[in-house]
């Protein structure tokens, strides 16, 4: 039977992002993990991580994770030490500290390489500069909660597709489903 890995995954690419950028708080996390995704959905049709983004202020949230941050689940707890720190400005960040090293086993090459483009492009930048990232015209957050005006809601992953690669990712979704149907109830371990 094939599994769902999206939950290794978003654990892992937490701990890539803490590992490979610098004063990686919960802001810049969620941007890191929203670009993370909604480049995955434009390349593949789906999510690495399976999480879904909210509109919010200060740009897109994953709502599930935010509140696991405040309610660690076990597996959370187990994988990473999260605390509020007081920066010296006198900002409180919250700061998530691997308990256990990056592990790359459920990644695929594609993932990996976004992730890593990722980490190199946003390593040095501070949660602000994040922020305005996610808030350029004609990106999602832009559009859920500027243009529509519809704050706090859903972004849904299409609006991440030009016109043209639209038909593309739902063509990838609905190979990757057929190929879900057809080989997971087979219990053949080598699949």
């Amino acid at each position: 039977m094939l599994q769902d890995h999206s939950r290794d995954k978003l654990l892992n690419a937490i701990a890539f992002f803490v590992e490979n950028t610098r004063a990686c708080g919960k802001t810049k996390l969620y941007k890191l993990l929203y670009f993370l995704d909604f480049q995955h959905f434009t390349e593949r049709g789906r999510s690495v991580t399976g999480l879904e983004y909210y509109a919010w202020p200060l740009g897109p949230v994953p709502r599930a994770l935010h509140d696991e941050l405040v309610m660690p689940p076990n597996d959370l707890a187990a994988k990473f030490r999260i605390e509020n720190v007081t920066l010296r400005s006198g900002q409180e960040m919250l700061k998530l500290e691997p308990l256990q090293p990056f592990d790359a086993t459920h990644l695929s090459k594609r993932e990996l390489r976004i992730m890593g483009d990722l980490a190199r492009e946003f390593r040095d930048k501070k949660a602000d500069d994040m922020v305005d990232a996610t808030h350029l015209e004609n990106l999602p957050w832009h559009q859920i909660y500027e243009v529509e005006g519809r704050k706090q809601e859903l972004i849904p992953y299409e609006l991440a597709l030009r016109k043209g690669d639209k038909d593309a990712a739902q063509t990838a979704v609905r190979d990757h489903d057929e190929f879900n149907e057809n080989y997971s109830d087979r219990g053949d371990p080598a699949l």
